[in-house]
């Protein structure tokens, strides 16, 4: 291919493959020659505490791997680690480009970052394409009899299912144009250490689903102590690493509902940050910013710690504080356990949760936590408070997870419960009963 012809550039940036992959189907079929693009996005890394953020890892790993698939091919990947607008000028200098390829993001900040990317091409005569990857349905494609978004995932999900057939399944078959791949010499990828990062070292979940577990997951799912009871892909669904068609494609022809549910709420999450961008900061109902939290500090530090007096509270907090993981079942728990036992707002929880989640996605944490404090789009009243110890019974008989998480659970060092539950349910419900009825 000519060096000097225009090039199409896939910028990626949650969607780590080369398969099935939407913006690069397009570039692919652009008829240039194609090089994607990874931005290590310094807007992002420099606000992180922990230099040994798995996520970062995660995502050295996966690039590095596109990087060698690239090299497989003669082609490569362009990688920095920079802010997006710096680095899309230095790009537009170093390279002749006719048309960049990106996948739609949701977040705020992501709007606003795509937003200013578009309009600097734009400068250049650079066309911006953008388009539908992450999740089945977005945007104004599932919306209620009126035109509107659903703020209730019920009938929401009603029509996401009715909807969901095979051309919304199908598979972009990106495989039959990789001859499109710029020949060209593999450049370098920056390190965790050129970041200033350093590597966990733990290994990360396999991307793929057994059928067993599929056949398994209505009946095991909320077993935190079962072995392969959940799919543990949201790290790989997070980044793109797998690709959401083929995954609700293998859940639809295994007939498991569940498992679709599961996805259905994923983007049912993303149309409510996109349509209602305000929850990213606010209550989706804005009453329940007046909620009059306790928000004591010592308490919530405990809660962080795993340190409640509650065995399966504190079991999940410290999986969380070790993996960067937490199971979805004990995520809900221990979420209902700080925002009603203990009446701390529940941005606390959903920060807390945004520095240790492995598998962290901005519309789904805000969508768990306003769920727990009833600020969200859920239909259940305010009462609804999860009882630990009878959660704990109904879910971990055994006690094999607590036991695994809080070893000294039956010793005589534990501590006692920091609050008498009976107390603090109706502590929470009568506070806001106050807020909600003025």
């Amino acid at each position: 291919m000519n060096e000097s012809e225009p090039l199409s550039l896939v910028w990626l940036r949650r969607d780590l493959r080369l398969h099935d992959n939407a913006a690069l189907y397009c570039a692919l079929k652009s008829g240039r020659p194609v090089v994607p693009v990874f931005i290590f996005d310094r807007t992002i890394l420099d606000d992180l505490d922990d230099r040994t953020d798995r996520r970062v890892e995660f995502l050295v790993q996966e690039v590095n791997r596109l990087h060698n698939e690239l090299a497989k091919m003669e082609s490569t990947i362009i990688v920095r680690y920079g802010h997006p607008v710096e680095v899309w000028k230095e790009l537009i200098e170093q390279y002749s480009i006719g048309e960049v390829f990106a996948n739609r993001d949701y977040e705020v900040y992501a709007k606003e970052r795509d937003k200013a990317i578009g309009d600097l091409l734009k400068e250049h005569n650079i066309g911006f394409q953008t388009g539908k990857d992450q999740t089945i349905f977005d945007q104004d494609e599932i919306l209620t009899g009126k035109k509107t978004p659903y703020t209730v995932f019920t009938p929401y999900s009603r029509k996401w299912h009715d909807k969901l057939d095979t051309f919304y399944l199908k598979s972009y078959p990106t495989e039959e144009y990789f001859g499109q791949f710029w020949q060209t010499k593999p450049t370098p990828v920056p390190t965790l250490t050129d970041m200033d990062f350093q590597p966990v070292k733990e290994p990360f979940p396999p991307r793929t689903v057994p059928d067993t577990l599929l056949d398994n997951y209505a009946k095991t799912r909320d077993f935190p102590a079962l072995p392969e009871s959940t799919s543990e892909l949201s790290m790989h669904l997070r980044f793109g690493t797998i690709s959401i068609r083929d995954l609700s494609r293998q859940a639809k022809e295994a007939s498991n509902k569940t498992f679709l549910n599961e996805l259905c709420w994923r983007d049912f999450y993303f149309q409510v940050l996109d349509h209602f961008p305000h929850v990213e900061k606010n209550s989706f109902r804005r009453q329940y910013d007046q909620i009059e939290w306790r928000n004591n500090e010592d308490e919530f530090d405990k809660w962080c710690r795993g340190e409640t007096g509650y065995p399966i509270v504190d079991a999940g907090m410290r999986q969380l504080n070790t993996i960067g993981w937490m199971h979805n079942r004990v995520r809900m728990i221990t979420a209902s356990f700080l925002c009603k036992h203990l009446l701390i707002d529940w941005r606390w929880g959903e920060a807390y949760f945004g520095k240790k989640l492995r598998d962290y996605d901005l519309s789904a944490n805000n969508g768990g936590w306003q769920w727990a404090a009833g600020s969200g789009t859920d239909a259940a009243p305010y009462f609804r408070v999860f009882n630990p110890t009878l959660q704990a019974k109904k879910f971990d008989p055994e006690n094999e997870y607590v036991e695994q998480w809080v070893p000294e659970v039956n010793k005589g060092d534990y501590p006692k419960p920091m609050v008498e539950h009976t107390m603090a349910r109706q502590r929470a419900i009568d506070t806001y009963k106050k807020t909600l009825a003025k």
